[in-house]
């Protein structure tokens, strides 16, 4: 039996939600499958995956074959990466001590890559956020302005008709 790793469709409409599942390669895609192994949600910015790596490992060592996008799903999550690393075990390259250190090292990388873009996209927010109320506070200093400038035209109109008032009484 040929097996494929999958996505597999759920959520509504115009929000999908994937389960990266085990099938036949002849099953169809939202048909029957051997084992759930984990979640995509794609509509999070960064895509959320949630793997349950030891089992994917498993899959992939044992043949299985990913489509594309489970293929970049499982590099980025470093599933071909630990395959290489215990290849390079059973040749005697190095220890398996060594290629847990190697992993831990691109794994320890990769976070620091993230953390550092999503710093990056919460300053961009900040900086976002802080441009609009600066033009909010433009705004409202432009209204306050046009404001005191219509109160001001009405009480010198209210002093001038005050004023002949006024001077009419003392001229009588």
């Amino acid at each position: 039996m040929a097996t494929k790793i999958r996505l597999q469709r759920g959520g509504r409409k115009g929000y999908a939600f994937y389960r990266i599942v085990i099938a036949d390669a002849r099953a169809p895609r939202d048909g029957r499958f051997t084992e759930k192994i984990g979640t995509y949600n794609p509509n999070t910015n960064p895509a959320t995956v949630d793997l349950n790596f030891e089992r994917a490992l498993y899959w992939v060592e044992t043949g299985a074959q990913p489509t594309d996008t489970v293929r970049n799903i499982l590099s980025d999550e470093g599933v071909y990466l630990m395959k290489h690393l215990r290849g390079g075990v059973r040749k005697g390259a190095f220890d398996e001590e060594a290629a847990q250190r190697k992993f831990d090292a691109w794994k320890a990388d990769k976070q620091r890559g993230l953390d550092k873009v999503r710093e990056a996209e919460q300053k961009a927010k900040k900086e976002a956020a802080q441009k609009a109320l600066d033009a909010e506070k433009k705004v409202n200093e432009a209204i306050a302005k046009k404001v005191a400038e219509k109160k001001a035209a009405a009480e010198a109109a209210a002093q001038e008709a005050a004023a002949p008032a006024e001077e009419a009484p003392a001229e009588a």
